[in-house]
């Protein structure tokens, strides 16, 4: 029996990612992911004595990692070579022999574009020391929605049917599951909309390209955009997605997840039932009984 084809081209994202590493990466967005990153990390004060960041597309997270003192040491797992201690790799096969090596795995701007994520959230979590964190910033599923909406319409109109060009993402409703599916303990997920203001469409589709982000959907169409398409989805976009002034919104929805690899001191949930205190109790408030069926 054929598999079925891969969502992604791991290829194409890696050749695009030297490409704009080269050209000068456009690292707004990475900046902001990482700052948060830093900031969600700093309410663990533990220190990590291995860590490993996950395919993160500038060495930038290692380096302020290494910075903070708070890691004796790091491993890289980089989507291009970049020589010294890097390892060159896919997020969803981990090239690190046995299980449980590292205390902490954190990754940015990176886990989007994995074809297998229940897959690679699995080994993340193998990958774990017992007590070991997980902590990771992709892009969600209303990435882009400007631009997706004004490409399917402009293609609709000129073309009589629509290809994809812009990759689905993941939703923060399925994060949840997949982390408890993977066997992490404790798991949370949350979002943060970081809203992008462009003078025109041409200025977000360049950034797009500065940043690796371009269409590498494994069945994208192959044959050019053809200009009337490219340039009514810019009408569109201006049309429908402008403010006031006249510029034009970029959503990126940043999905955060975290986890731990499961641990004999780490807290657990009660058994139902088992609770020793009545709600009520517990705020100093009266607790009043709701007549059954029939009562009056």
């Amino acid at each position: 029996m054929n598999e079925s084809a891969p969502l992604f081209d791991p290829a194409l994202i890696r050749r695009r990612i030297a490409r704009a590493r080269r050209a000068g990466f456009a690292d707004f967005l990475l900046g902001r992911i990482l700052d948060d990153l830093e900031d969600r990390l700093a309410t663990v004060t533990r220190p990590f004595a291995l860590a490993l960041d996950l395919g993160t597309p500038l060495p930038e997270l290692a380096e302020r990692l290494r910075a903070s003192g708070r890691v004796e040491r790091l491993v890289r797992l980089s989507p291009v070579a970049e020589g010294g201690e890097g390892v060159v790799g896919e997020p969803e096969t981990l090239p690190f022999g046995p299980a449980a090596r590292f205390d902490l795995v954190v990754s940015a701007l990176a886990l989007q574009h994995v074809n297998d994520l229940p897959g690679a959230l699995v080994q993340v979590r193998r990958a774990l020391k017992p007590d070991g964190l997980f902590l990771a910033g992709l892009l969600g599923g209303a990435t882009l929605t400007e631009l997706r909406q004004a490409f399917l319409q402009a293609e609709s109109e000129t073309e009589g049917g629509a290809s994809p060009r812009v990759a689905p993402f993941a939703e923060l409703r399925d994060l949840g599951g997949l982390l408890q599916r993977a066997g992490f303990a404790l798991p949370v997920v949350d979002a943060d909309t970081v809203t992008v203001r462009y003078g025109d469409p041409f200025s977000l589709m360049r950034d797009l390209r500065a940043m690796g982000l371009t269409n590498a959907l494994h069945d994208r169409r192959r044959t050019p955009l053809r200009r009337a398409t490219l340039m009514r989805a810019a009408e569109i976009y201006a049309e429908r997605f402008s403010d006031a002034d006249g510029r034009l919104r970029a959503t990126f929805e940043i999905l955060w997840l975290s986890g731990w690899a499961p641990h004999e001191s780490q807290q657990k949930p009660l058994k139902p039932g088992s609770a020793k205190v009545r709600l009520a109790e517990a705020l100093g408030t009266a607790e009043h009984r709701l007549p059954r069926q029939g009562e009056s």
